[in-house]
């Protein structure tokens, strides 16, 4: 460190600058030990105090001023003719001059720093080691340097608020780091540029067409836009299209359970689960008749359980949200409070790897003294034991901090909450965990047979994972088998700061499993974006941002290299989003109610069909792309409008028909180019082209015979039997967002998306709720512990028809997935309205 230009040979004057209060108060704290007197003042801000002290660095003579802010001291903001929302185009936001200030509320501490900067000769900067803090660290040395351009600037480098590291870190003073400060600069301006331009246009464009909050005062909501949050809600949105999206199939299981002495043991068929209820109740029975289970094979093997990676703060939000229940938000608060206190080191870490220097006997032996782990810390250390394992790398190291760990003893502070408590145990935990050999167990495997069925059960007889208590190694105690041995079978039963914007924001909702699921505003916004086709709601927008801004801080591209590339592309988009805002409009319309409020924005114009058949309150319109309750129409299908002509025979009513033109060569030539049909289930002729299109088109595979249970699923659902139609799966769909279901007029329910050569769809545009499925499950009379179970993953009801298609009494249809009719009767009575598994004449 170089110490010249200070300018004579009394003590140096040096001005502190930490990232908080309590930083500053304690650097100030651990610096004024050895001297033993630290005075305090207040600053211009009263809750930035300046404390003083005598220290020396580097063998020269210092008297410290240390003072903090308050995180960020400047702001960006657009020039004030941009403010206004109605004050410029959104585009113009792309381009728009922009400035960092000081905002009135921190003007307090800048006259502080001024001051104090006047008199005094260097500038250290504690700011924390991050780009973030980097950023702040150059906002500092701007308000300093304007008011004393000769201050030497330093920057200080520490991990963690504890002596060893704090005196560590004055004495060996860097320089700041100018790329970091770059790399948020930069990130700062496009988040903005991007937040601003985005969030004023769809704002604009939707708060007063649609009624999005049902008091009626919605007129101050702001349907924000964000870089990082968009792809957060992203997730939430996806992830429930996957649910939703799910196709219950019905399938049966055997399971077998032996209890002796030592405890009861339950074995898995190895045979998985069959899809075909008969197969599946013949073995069942086969099993019952020959009861007698006779041991295979045993196998027993050591199993290793390994050790966690060191804690980066990710793990740290997992494992905490996994263990505790403890959102991610408030999971860093408490982090950071145990920082500040000095008891871990920086809670913000990407490092999941221990530097070599890193003394981590040391460390462990701090905790020794520890009632509940101490005694574990102890063995670790002990050489005899051979415990000690140095922890795995990771493979991430953001070469600032090192991974979260504990950096003061405690049992307990008086003022730690639950969670404080909780946290730092998990920190030690997790470190002791980190440098222990891992865990053995050994693994039992007990394979079975009864009456040519193979049954296996797996379970530990030993382990320790003695210090990690939020890891186990899962797995049941066996009881000992020996090859050969037999048992007959008995009776029994044997049946962070992104997500809470989004909350805040109305985006999503997080119910008590911590569970997040999209609200109608979010899901909407998202399917807008999708439906223009864009992915400004996936994650991989923010990725290439996040690596130019990698770029930017080791210097391979420039901050406004990076600016330029990244708003022109950016720029190119929002136009694009704009001139296709009638996608925003309809997915809007799809959960919202338009409101009788002037609109600005061009509004396009919505054609009704005919009232929902799924919900009885939406309408239902004509679109190109189907979003939740909807009809889609034959592949053959090349134009399609709506007329003002009432059907006079389908309800719920009116319904209106529409003009449908086909494809020449896509229809057989007995039928009509041009047709004028109802969708209300009363239209022979464009059942007839549904179900051409549906068995005969070219572009149609096969489905594998496992999934054959997609048809009857639905019919399960909905209409009674009698009111159904040929339950064939036409090769447009009826999408509702609560459950599948078939309406009337025999239009299938699923969720799925859009083919690429379907024409048109008629949807709901007002879905409403969102129950669950609701769906009956199947008890057995069957009393065995070798017993056939359904597996539910939705309703278990209909399983005579489960991937079959057959005509009923009433001459209706059923069809296997692949759109084939199958044929049949019952096998015992020979009745072809049913099969055998639920013939009532079945056991006579």
């Amino acid at each position: 460190m170089h110490h010249g230009g200070d300018g004579g040979g009394g003590a140096i004057r040096v001005l502190n600058v930490a990232e908080k209060p309590s930083v500053a108060k304690s650097v100030a704290e651990i610096l004024s030990r050895p001297s033993g007197g630290m005075r305090s003042r207040e600053g211009r801000s009263r809750y930035n105090r300046v404390f003083e002290f005598d220290y020396s660095i580097g063998g020269r003579a210092c008297h410290m001023l240390v003072t903090s802010v308050t995180g960020h001291l400047m702001e960006l903001e657009f020039d004030d003719r941009f403010r206004r929302w109605h004050s410029c185009d959104p585009a113009d936001l792309f381009h728009a001059p922009v400035r960092k200030s000081v905002p009135q509320d921190k003007q307090d501490i800048k006259r502080t720093l001024e001051e104090e900067a006047r008199k005094c000769q260097w500038l250290v900067l504690w700011l924390d080691c991050d780009r973030e803090g980097e950023n702040i660290a150059y906002e500092v040395i701007d308000i300093c340097a304007g008011a004393n351009s000769r201050l030497n600037i330093w920057r200080a480098r520490f991990s963690a608020l504890i002596d060893r590291e704090i005196h560590e870190a004055v004495q060996h003073l860097d320089r700041p780091n100018k790329l970091f400060a770059d790399a948020v600069d930069a990130r700062q301006e496009i988040d903005l540029r991007i937040g601003a331009s985005f969030t004023r246009f769809q704002t604009m464009l939707l708060k007063d067409a649609f009624v999005l909050d049902d008091t009626g005062d919605d007129r101050n909501i702001v349907l924000s836009y964000g870089p990082c949050q968009f792809p957060t809600l992203g997730f939430i949105v996806e992830r429930f299209w996957e649910i939703q999206a799910h196709e219950p199939e019905e399938f049966w299981t055997i399971n077998c359970s032996h209890t002796s002495d030592e405890g009861t043991a339950t074995f898995g068929w190895m045979r998985g689960h069959l899809f075909d209820y008969s197969s599946a109740v013949v073995i069942y029975e086969m099993c019952v008749e020959e009861p007698m289970a006779t041991v295979q094979n045993v196998r027993n093997q050591e199993k290793l359980k390994y050790p966690p990676y060191p804690l980066s703060t990710i793990e740290l939000q997992k494992r905490a949200s996994r263990y505790f229940r403890m959102s991610s938000e408030h999971t860093m608060k408490v982090a950071e409070e145990l920082y500040q206190a000095g008891f871990i080191s920086y809670p913000r870490t990407e490092t999941d790897n221990f530097s070599q220097n890193t003394d981590l006997h040391s460390i462990v032996h701090e905790q020794v003294a520890h009632p509940n782990w101490g005694t574990y810390a102890q063995r670790l250390l002990d050489p005899e034991t051979r415990l000690w394992r140095n922890p795995s790398n990771g493979g991430h190291d953001d070469k600032a901090h090192p991974p979260i760990h504990p950096t003061k003893f405690s049992a307990g502070e008086t003022n730690w909450t639950d969670n404080h408590k909780k946290l730092y145990e998990l920190v030690v935990r997790h470190f002791l965990a980190c440098c222990s050999q891992p865990a053995v167990g050994a693994e039992t495997t007990v394979e079975i047979d009864i009456a040519g069925e193979q049954f296996n059960a797996s379970g530990r007889v030993k382990n320790y994972l003695d210090v990690y208590r939020f890891d186990s190694w899962g797995g049941t105690l066996l009881p000992t088998y020996i090859i050969g041995q037999q048992a007959g079978i008995g009776t029994d039963a044997t049946m962070h700061d992104h997500i809470k914007k989004l909350l805040d924001r109305c985006y999503a909702t997080k119910d008590t499993n911590t569970r997040f699921s999209p609200t109608n505003l979010g899901e909407a916004l998202v399917m807008g974006y999708d439906e223009m086709g864009y992915e400004l709601w996936k994650p991989y927008l923010r990725s290439m941002m996040e690596a130019d801004m990698k770029s930017v801080s080791i210097g391979t591209k420039s901050k406004s290299e990076v600016l330029e590339n990244c708003l022109q592309q950016m720029k190119a988009c929002f136009l694009d989003a704009r001139a296709n805002k009638v996608k925003l409009f309809d997915a809007m319309g799809t959960f919202f109610a338009r409101s009788s409020r002037p609109v600005n924005e061009t509004q396009n114009s919505i054609e009704t069909v005919r009232p929902c058949a799924a919900c009885n309150e939406s309408e239902m319109v004509l679109k190109q792309r189907p979003c939740r309750n909807v009809v889609w129409l034959p592949r053959s299908l090349s134009e399609a409008a709506v007329t003002d002509q009432v059907c006079p025979t389908c309800a719920p009513g009116p319904v209106y028909k529409i003009q449908f033109k086909f494809r020449r060569r896509d229809i057989p030539p007995n039928f009509d180019v041009d047709h004028l049909g109802c969708i209300g289930g009363c239209d022979d002729v464009l059942k007839e082209l549904m179900e051409i299109s549906r068995f005969g088109s070219h572009s149609q595979t096969a489905t594998p015979a496992r999934n054959q249970s997609q048809t009857a699923s639905a019919v399960r659902q909905g209409s009674s039997r009698q009111d159904l139609h040929t339950s064939f799966r036409p090769a447009g769909q009826f999408i509702n967002g609560q459950t599948p279901v078939v309406n009337p007029q025999g239009f299938r329910s699923t969720h799925t998306q859009s083919s690429g050569n379907a024409s048109d769809d008629v949807e709901n545009s007002v879905p409403r709720g969102r129950g669950g499925r609701g769906r009956g499950g199947r008890s057995s009379s069957r009393q065995s512990s070798a017993s056939a179970s359904a597996g539910r993953r939705g309703g278990t009801q209909g399983r005579g028809r489960r991937g079959r298609g057959r005509n009923n009494a009433d001459g209706m249809m059923f069809v296997a997935a692949t759109g084939e009719p199958v044929h049949g009767s019952c096998f015992t009575c020979g009745d072809p309205t049913h099969f055998a598994n639920v013939c009532p004449n079945r056991g006579r």
